[in-house]
């Protein structure tokens, strides 16, 4: 093997410790000694990739999670935290170009895999989009002009370039965790298209073809990451205010739609780059919204009962005291109990 590098960088050294997108990029040693692709294939090559990342490659991406985490604390409710683990492996970068033809987005100058946060918008406004139309049943309350205020103006409107404006939202680049710490964070995928003599060339389709198997890079199903939302409420307009606490229940269905069913990154058609909110987080936050809907009854039913007359006060309390009581099981009748309090008397 030889590196596209001058002899005295690699006379004494090798690059065995070096992140992942360094080894892929900058000291890629795929090379023979006449700078062609190895007889073995690709493969090999993949795999020596995939499974560099040394423990000072984990402690950059370890600090970079964390220094997103801070700066979020300190956003409040303008931003939404969406912590999440893939599902599925993801892809991205594969048109970037390099010697094995199937490139990886990696951040520089850390050498770690990422995905863009403008891929995490596109993404995101496609599932609002598709929620939208109906798709789906449920629109989850995206409506264009929502889709329009928060997003900014779609490639379609006509006014997107003589009256250029952003949208209210901002999204962060997304980084992944390996599933646990001595797990590899990067997997070799295997794609094996048919028929290449006849997409290619000028061979006919038949059932005889052999597949010819391409390896690529993608981050591995199980990693963890979280997405992050910002929104600027300054950017929406005082005639739709709702928006300003409305959107973060807008995007979280469109995360949901989109981790589900339409993927993130690359080869999304294939079922690559599904994501799932983390399971702790979910049961969290489901508890806490059921706790939210009985405060929210619980107020109503006051403010409803505050409006009745003192009597009726008084049997709306003992209805809802024989509610709670046990039953006779020959009759189905509510037993009144000594210890009932001072309503009985």
């Amino acid at each position: 093997m030889s590196y596209a590098l001058p002899d005295y960088l690699t006379r004494h050294a090798r690059f065995d410790d070096c992140p992942p997108g360094h080894r892929f990029g900058l000291y890629f040693d795929g090379w023979t000694q006449d700078f062609s692709i190895p007889r073995d294939g690709k493969t090999g090559l993949f795999r020596t990739v995939a499974g560099a990342l040394p423990e000072h490659s984990r402690q950059a991406l370890r600090a970079l999670c964390a220094r997103q985490q801070m700066l979020a604390g300190s956003l409040g409710d303008s931003l939404l935290t969406h912590p999440a683990r893939l599902t599925a492996p993801l892809a991205t970068g594969l048109g970037n170009e390099h010697p094995l033809e199937n490139g990886f987005a990696f951040l520089t100058p850390h050498g770690l895999p990422y995905l863009a946060g403008s891929g995490v918008k596109g993404v995101l406004r496609r599932a609002a989009e598709e929620l939208e139309s109906g798709e789906w049943g449920d629109t989850c309350g995206w409506d264009k002009t929502a889709i329009d205020l928060l997003f900014g103006p779609g490639e379609e409107n006509p006014e997107r370039d003589t009256h250029a404006r952003r949208g209210a939202l901002m999204f962060w680049d997304l980084f992944f965790q390996p599933p646990s710490d001595n797990a590899p964070l990067l997997a070799v995928e295997i794609m094996t298209p048919h028929h290449s003599q006849y997409l290619q060339h000028d061979g006919h389709p038949h059932a005889n073809e052999q597949p010819t198997p391409i390896p690529f890079l993608a981050v591995a199903a199980g990693s963890h990451c979280t997405l992050y939302v910002q929104c600027n409420p300054a950017l929406i307009p005082a005639d739709h205010a709702e928006l300003r606490d409305g959107w973060r229940a807008l995007i979280e269905a469109a995360i949901d739609l989109a981790g589900e069913w339409l993927g993130f990154g690359a080869k999304t058609a294939v079922g690559y780059g599904r994501l799932e909110i983390d399971p702790k987080v979910r049961a969290q936050r489901e508890a806490e919204r059921e706790k939210q809907e009985r405060e929210r009854q619980q107020r109503e039913a006051e403010a409803a009962l505050a409006l009745k007359p003192a009597d009726q006060q008084l049997l709306d309390r003992l209805t809802k005291r024989l509610d709670t009581l046990p039953t006779d099981p020959r009759t189905a009748k509510p037993i009144p109990q000594l210890t009932s309090g001072k309503d009985w008397q």
